[in-house]
């Protein structure tokens, strides 16, 4: 619905956000304490350094896949960058992932961590959380889709929300921008009414899918439900498009400098070949073309 053309066509065969998965041999699941990864200046005098590598499983982007391998958009960024730095600079990074599947927490474990901890979580970059944590360029462009279920008619007009949506109730995923807005609408149109809030995407499109509440979700996320068969809706006129994703890094961190400079590199990463046939195989290439042509 986001764009009608491509929409019916998608041939997105992966499944929702993944949870409790097994990890490959070399990857843990969350641990208790402060995280911590050496610093850039040791990786410069040493010529090597270890790297925490902190992500939220999702698929496509973080996932374990039929070999038992984690993989993923983000994750093989983070590879290409590991093989950057050797192939470059002749230090050598020993990527040491570990899952953490509560999204708030992984966000507070990096503000905690020190030095070389990076988060692969898709995390919007704006200037409020520049404030908390270090970004990396971007490596990805979104889009932010409305969502109800398949039977509320697409919503056309602004003025016709309370109308179409007098059924439904506010619905968000805790403390992401995805609430921000939710609660702009509520507050504009609907009052009177709590939001109800959850901490995962399978359960905010399953909820939707109820017929109940109306949500926002990161695009992909809505199309890989409605390929999984999910009686979900899109309304093109309040899709968001100008957010970018980023990895997150301590602000004690010395690492942000040298991660500019490989997305800098070479003509820019975004602009290289590997970079959109991970995005293609990953996501679909029908999916990944959409969000290549929003940056």
């Amino acid at each position: 619905m986001l764009q009608k053309s491509i929409l019916p066509s998608l041939l997105i065969v992966f499944g929702l956000i993944l949870s409790g998965c097994s990890p490959e041999p070399g990857v843990t699941q969350s641990t208790i304490g402060q995280d911590r990864g050496d610093s850039f200046q040791l990786a410069q005098q040493q010529g090597r350094a270890n790297l925490t590598v902190l992500y939220v499983p999702a698929e496509g982007f973080a996932y374990t896949n039929a070999d038992g391998e984690l993989t993923g958009v983000s994750v093989e960024i983070m590879r290409d960058f590991a093989r950057w730095a050797e192939r470059h600079h002749r230090i050598q990074l020993q990527l040491n992932f570990e899952a953490e599947t509560n999204w708030q927490h992984f966000y507070q474990r990096v503000m905690q961590a020190e030095g070389g901890v990076f988060g692969l979580g898709n995390v919007t970059i704006t200037e409020a959380r520049k404030q908390e944590l270090q970004f990396s360029p971007p490596y990805m462009n979104n889009v932010a889709a409305l969502i109800t279920h398949q039977d509320i008619a697409e919503l056309e007009d602004w003025a016709d929300f309370s109308s179409q949506f007098a059924e439904l109730e506010p619905l968000a995923f805790s403390g992401t921008l995805h609430e921000v807005r939710i609660r702009r609408i509520r507050d504009n149109y609907q009052p009177d009414l709590a939001i109800q809030r959850v901490t995962s995407n399978p359960d905010l499109l399953e909820l939707v899918a109820s017929g109940a509440f109306y949500s926002y979700v990161d695009a992909y996320n809505y199309w890989r439900a409605r390929q999984a068969g999910m009686p979900l809706r899109d309304h093109p006129l309040a899709a968001e498009t100008d957010e970018t994703f980023g990895f997150i890094m301590p602000l004690n961190s010395d690492w942000t400098q040298f991660m500019q400079a490989f997305f800098a590199a070479e003509g820019g990463y975004r602009n290289s070949a590997s970079y959109r046939q991970i995005m293609q195989q990953h996501l679909g290439q029908e999916l990944a073309e959409l969000l290549l042509g929003h940056e």
